[in-house]
């Protein structure tokens, strides 16, 4: 017997599988999916075996050992792979690697194994009785009687039960015990409305496979959600549920373990890797029905799987910003495809894509557009900060600062949202006029006064802070502009009594750092959450009667064709987290563009109206929905060199592609990072083989050259 294998080992960038003979003694344990050890030149290495054959040459080598007892890539993971590495441009081990946890991915040399734990039980329950009848230790009476109820870890009972070993009464045993522990939280479990009974059954009876659920924030899409896997697992199969952000994780997986129970397996970044691998095996060996997860979750080794949830759709989290760069949402497409299953998009704010869709028909879709126990929308105001800014305001208006205080003393919550952590946004000599910036790349240093540094959010440069401009040596340069360690000084010098919660990057470094501070705001043990957009979405506070948003142009002023749409999908959503109890809730928007058509139709809660609105000028534009975006990266260290590369294949592709749009090579949105300069290539277009064949040719005619590195990326985020 023979094995193809597929082992992550860069050869020109291609990707080959090897032929190895497999002795005697490993053939039962042989099937494909399964990862193998090796050899390989002078090392030994793990891969994937991808075929069984009978080769019959004599000088194959030998694999070492089998590492796995099942398979962790099934068939319909091998074959989604495979379309993946297709359609991403990517290569087939790097999509396979993505796939998985560390711990199971095919490596140069994995370590993680399970957790086990010694523990004890008895052996013959009457000779127990008998010796507990019989014996004066009082020590070793109450290890038995403890263990007549249970088995137990070694580590819970006290001395005396090594005794009882040598007396053969107990005996040890080892048990895998999973590392992961989560909080037995309960929640009342709430019953469907008129409204939300109505999208569950359209849902149930749509004929579509893919449906986009628009509700407005509160409406209760995660009661909707948990009903349909209710009926999901009536039915014997599995669910997928994906979020976007690992700061909403915390509270979905509060309610969804209170509803399931120990249905459940969680799957993201905020893990150990231990967790994770635990997770994982849950899942392989069928103890689980329900993952809960973020993006990676959507390659859940399920094989039954009834339903695929995709809450926030909209999220740009959901695209992976690295090779392969796979979006979660394509993927739960030819997942739900596969397994003959509902796809469901949730969103108050979903993607110009997404709602273009179902309103022609290729989707279904199900609105809810009142909030779920009957709270009101809040009241959004809209702050013109250039008029602010002539009366002395710069960093808060006169009306925020009013209803901060009216919040304190009817002791309710605040949420200030300001899209840039850090101290300020950069430093600028006010002698010279020069902007201090990263040695690396072409960025502004950010200043955290938490570290008194200056770094780089782009490569992680940092330098000890300094007043001392580098270009005229004078004591000029000034942190200009504010993050959230700002607003939040400035917010305790204006209400010395606030007690404030700061939820952005580096304030959730640690560990379960999330679920502390949520935990620490739900408990009102702060007056204030001030953060980064992480605390714009799916967070549910009954206390939050007030949204601030320092500064709504941050998105807007960006060169992105997006700039709008997340514009208004943060505003909306961060909205969204006020008055969602019984009392009222307000939003005061500080803005320097009040009449930008996203910011001026965040105040009515009506997407469709934004809609309208931004549909038009992506037709006018030739815009997705209109057309797919296929961009082209270009990366070398000597800028000459990548400058002339880049035309190079900017000909070629307009050579291939005449009837398509096709934009650059020009200077990408950041023209240096880490020493690395970037141009960037952009083709519109309607003919999705065509163009993803191109892109392959241009992978095989560039993989060669070393002196640039060239990246695809199919519909992306931004550019």
């Amino acid at each position: 017997m023979t094995i193809d294998v597929l082992v992550e080992i860069n050869l020109n960038k291609k990707d080959k599988t090897f032929t190895y003979l497999v002795p005697d003694k490993f053939k039962e344990d042989i099937s494909i999916g399964k990862r193998v050890l090796v050899p390989f030149g002078k090392q030994v290495l793990e891969g994937f075996i991808l075929g069984i054959g009978n080769d019959k040459s004599i000088d194959l080598k030998e694999i070492i050992d089998v590492i796995d007892k099942e398979a962790i890539l099934n068939k319909e993971l091998i074959e989604l792979g495979k379309k993946i590495s297709e359609d991403t441009v990517s290569n087939l081990v790097s999509v396979y690697q993505s796939m998985l946890p560390k711990g199971y991915k095919a490596s140069k040399k994995s370590t993680l194994k399970e957790k086990t734990v010694i523990y004890i039980k008895i052996n013959a329950k009457n000779e127990v009785l008998d010796y507990i009848a019989s014996t004066k230790s009082v020590k070793q009476k109450e290890v038995l009687e403890q263990l007549l109820v249970t088995d137990l870890p070694l580590k819970e009972l006290n001395s005396s039960v090594n005794t009882l070993i040598s007396k053969g009464l107990v005996s040890k045993y080892f048990k895998e015990e999973y590392r992961l522990k989560t909080d037995n939280v309960e929640h009342v479990v709430k019953e469907l409305n008129k409204d939300q009974i109505n999208a569950y059954n359209q849902i149930i009876n749509s004929d579509k496979d893919i449906i986009l659920l628009n509700g407005v924030t509160g409406s209760g899409k995660t009661e909707i959600y948990m009903s349909l896997i209710d009926k999901v697992l009536s039915l014997g199969k599995e669910a997928i549920m994906l979020v976007p952000e690992i700061s909403l994780t915390p509270q979905i997986i509060d309610r969804f373990k209170s509803h399931f129970k120990e249905e459940i397996a969680i799957l993201h970044s905020a893990l150990s890797d231990g967790e994770r691998y635990d997770e994982y095996k849950k899942i392989l060996k069928k103890e689980v029905k329900i993952v809960v997860g973020a993006r990676s979750a959507i390659f859940a080794p399920f094989t039954n799987i009834g339903i695929i949830i995709i809450d926030e759709e909209h999220s740009n989290t959901y695209k992976q910003d690295h090779n392969p760069r796979y979006s979660a949402i394509e993927v739960a497409f030819l997942r739900g495809k596969y397994h003959n299953a509902k796809v469901i998009l949730g969103s108050a704010t979903p993607t110009i894509e997404s709602y273009a869709r179902s309103k022609k028909g290729y989707y279904g879709l199900v609105e809810l557009k009142k909030r779920a126990n009957n709270a009101v929308l809040p009241i959004v105001n809209i702050v013109d900060m250039t008029k602010e800014i002539r009366k002395g305001n710069k960093l808060f208006s006169k009306e925020l600062l009013l209803s901060i205080e009216d919040r304190l003393n009817k002791k309710e919550q605040i949420l200030l949202l300001i899209n840039k952590r850090g101290y300020s946004n950069y430093l600028m000599c006010e002698n010279c006029g020069s902007v201090k910036k990263c040695p690396h790349c072409d960025i502004t240093l950010t200043y955290h006064k938490t570290s008194d540094m200056n770094r780089c959010h782009y490569c992680g440069y940092a330098e000890n802070n300094t007043n001392i401009c580098p270009e005229c040596k004078t004591n000029s340069l000034r942190q200009m502009g504010y993050g959230t360690e700002k607003v939040e000084e400035e917010l305790i010098k204006l209400f010395p009594s606030i007690k404030t919660l700061r939820m952005d990057i580096d304030t959730t470094t640690k560990k379960g750092s999330h679920k502390e501070i949520i935990n620490s705001f739900m408990n009102h043990e702060a007056d204030a959450l001030i953060g980064t957009q992480m605390i714009a979405k799916g967070l549910d506070f009954p206390l939050v009667t007030l949204v601030g948003v320092i500064n709504a142009d941050t998105i807007l002023n960006l060169p992105d064709f997006r700039s709008c749409e997340k514009t208004y999908d943060l505003l909306s959503q961060v909205s969204g987290r006020a008055g969602r109890s019984n009392l009222p809730g307000k939003v005061i928007i500080q803005t320097y563009n009040p009449d930008n058509y996203a910011i001026k139709l965040s105040k009515t809660h009506n997407y469709e109206e934004y809609y309208n609105e931004e549909i038009k000028i992506r037709k006018k534009l030739y815009y997705p929905p209109y057309s797919f975006i296929a961009l082209i990266k270009i990366g070398g260290k000597d800028f000459k060199e990548t400058i002339n590369e880049s035309n190079k294949i900017g000909d070629y592709i307009r050579k291939k592609v005449k009837e398509e749009v096709v934009l650059g090579p020009s200077v990408g949105s950041v023209s240096k990072i880490n020493n690395v300069y970037y141009f960037e290539i952009i083709i519109k277009y309607r003919n999705k083989e065509l163009v993803i064949d191109l892109l392959n040719e241009i992978k095989i005619l560039t993989e060669n050259n070393k002196k640039i590195k060239v990246e695809f990326d199919i519909n992306p985020n931004s550019f």
